[in-house]
């Protein structure tokens, strides 16, 4: 039976029996009403007259009137139309029998026989309103059992219905809810086993439609998902650098075999094993996860340099990178941050390669210096009048040699020094604290000349109460000359050029900066110009570089704590700065 038909029946039920309760208790009152109305219309009324008839009586024996004896013929008719009981109608007739004689012979015993049978009328009537009174009272106490009865039948049954309707109704949707957890916690192939045919059971025939088709969308999803990470992983796999992928809770994911065999350890004790834990067992992976427990607004934007031991013992270099992997998820329709990625390139063979380069650049200007001071030193003898004297255009070819030849000089000087930074040499720097007065003059003392050449205006602004910095006056006053000379090379002439100092906006540096009105750099060349034997925009001059210069300055900077940087836009000339630690 269908749970609408159960729910139908019991509130039937109920209405069947609240309705039957109603039609016994209005046809009980109703009985009872009539019966009421019967003894007072039929037996209280021949009282009335049977109680009037006496007064008549008595009016007569007082003395016979006409008007006593008129009543007594009056009520007497009314009782005659009034007869409701057995044998009133003979004492009915008696009386008017007694009454048609009166007052004959004997008038005192006419009214004797009057009186008694008049009493008897009353006594009767009487008789029959006690009767009747039992009768209607006993009618009262049976109704009300019964009414008692029904209303404890009807309860009874309406409890019956209470505990059962709603049951049939819940019953059938908790075995289906406890069906459904079970099918979801364990397995979607398990299916809800149908027990009736109502609307529960069509339901869970429904459900069990929704199963199969979710076990088989499952199916399928697994399937791809499988597929994308074989995929994935086959890729990853065949990987030679080492990668590393953890999660967001910082629990190795992924670390393919050239990051296993870097740690020294079988991948079932890396993957799955929280970083920290990891780190703790292996001081190379505490190393790589340095990085990664920095905040990512403190992580090196560039990648990290490492010397890590290589399985033979060699050290062998690598550059490490550190990114957040997001991927979008379509089912929320955001995107999810899925882990950290850990990048090692390994640049052995390029740092060997540049070892090799540094070596090179070394023995060759090392080479090179000898022969070029010697043809220096010669070029000075022939200017010297004791060798011999020369005319004007052998003077102007000896001095256009003297001065490739200083440029030569000056191009090996670079080249030596390029090559000592590029074997790891540390910069030896005599750092005290400098005035940037001090600093701004042993760097524009030289440069005179070339700005009286080219009719270039050099205007400084110190403020007078800049703090000294922490610095190595001879070094940063070439990295000030370097960048002052660039400027001559590239500012049109007539032109002018600015060089001013200020406090870092938290005071704990000195920031100077160069400033000219050159053809300017693009945005996209602003970082690779600091990049060695790369050179800017031709010089107005003619006089290219080598390229070297920003390089040498950038490493010079970078090593007193400072920063060095470019603020241009093409056709608005170029701003170069530096930043050098105030001094304690």
């Amino acid at each position: 039976m269908r749970l609408q038909a159960k729910i139908t029946l019991g509130f039937l039920a109920m209405l069947g029996l609240l309705l039957g309760i109603a039609f016994y208790a209005f046809a009980t009152l109703g009985r009872l009403d009539r019966s009421n109305r019967a003894v007072l219309q039929d037996n209280f009324y021949s009282v009335q007259l049977g109680q009037g008839m006496l007064e008549a009586i008595d009016a007569l024996e007082a003395g016979p009137t006409s008007s006593a004896l008129g009543r007594l013929r009056s009520l007497l008719g009314r009782e005659a139309g009034n007869i409701t009981e057995p044998g009133e109608r003979r004492l009915v007739d008696s009386l008017t029998q007694t009454l048609d004689r009166y007052p004959g012979p004997a008038p005192a015993a006419s009214q004797l026989q009057l009186r008694q049978l008049t009493h008897r009328m009353v006594a009767l009537n009487m008789a029959a309103l006690t009767r009747k009174n039992a009768q209607a009272m006993h009618t009262a106490a049976q109704a009300k059992d019964y009414l008692l009865l029904f209303s404890v039948l009807s309860t009874l049954v309406g409890l019956m219905l209470v505990g059962s309707v709603p049951q049939a109704a819940v019953g059938g949707l908790r075995k289906l809810a406890a069906s459904l957890d079970y099918a979801t916690r364990t397995n979607f192939a398990a299916t809800v086993p149908i027990e009736s045919t109502d609307e529960v059971g069509q339901l869970t025939a429904a459900f069990n439609r929704l199963l199969v088709h979710v076990q088989d969308t499952r199916t399928h999803s697994l399937a791809d998902l499988v597929t994308e990470r074989n995929r994935t992983s086959g890729l990853v796999q065949t990987l030679s650098e080492p990668l590393f992928l953890l999660a967001p809770s910082r629990r190795v994911l992924v670390a393919n075999p050239a990051a296993c065999t870097l740690l020294g350890l079988p991948e079932s004790q890396v993957l799955g094993r929280p970083a920290t834990e990891l780190a703790a067992a292996s001081a190379l992976f505490n190393e790589l996860l340095a990085p990664v427990l920095l905040p990512v607004a403190q992580r090196p934007a560039s990648p990290v340099a490492l010397a890590l031991p290589a399985p033979d013992g060699t050290p062998a270099y690598y550059q490490l990178s550190v990114h957040e992997a997001v991927a979008f998820n379509e089912a929320r329709d955001q995107m999810e941050a899925i882990g950290t990625v850990l990048a090692l390139r390994n640049v052995s063979a390029f740092r060997q390669l540049d070892q090799t380069k540094s070596n090179f650049l070394a023995t060759v200007s090392h080479e090179l210096k000898t022969p070029l001071s010697s043809i220096n030193f010669n070029l000075k003898l022939l200017h010297d009048p004791r060798v011999g004297s020369l005319n004007a255009e052998q003077q102007e070819l000896v001095g256009t040699i003297k001065e490739e030849n200083q440029r030569l000089l000056h191009i090996v000087g670079e080249l030596l020094t390029v090559a000592r930074l590029g074997v790891g040499e540390s910069i030896a720097l005599d750092r005290r604290p400098t005035a940037i007065a001090a600093l701004v003059a042993a760097a524009t003392t030289p440069l005179q000349l070339q700005l009286r050449a080219r009719h270039l205006t050099l205007q400084t602004q110190l403020p007078a109460d800049l703090p000294p910095v922490q610095a190595d006056l001879e070094k940063t006053a070439w990295v000030l000359l370097n960048l002052l000379v660039n400027a001559v090379r590239y500012s049109p002439e007539q032109g002018q050029i600015c060089l001013s100092a200020a406090p870092t906006s938290d005071h704990r540096a000195v920031r100077i900066q160069v400033q000219d009105h050159g053809p300017g750099i693009a945005s996209e060349d602003q970082q690779r110009i600091f990049e060695r034997f790369t050179q800017g925009p031709s010089a107005l001059t003619g006089s290219p570089g080598t390229g070297l210069g920003l390089s040498i300055s950038r490493e010079f900077i970078t090593s007193q704590g400072g920063e060095l940087g470019v603020e241009s836009s093409l056709g608005q000339g170029s701003t170069f700065f530096f930043t050098l630690p105030v001094a304690e």
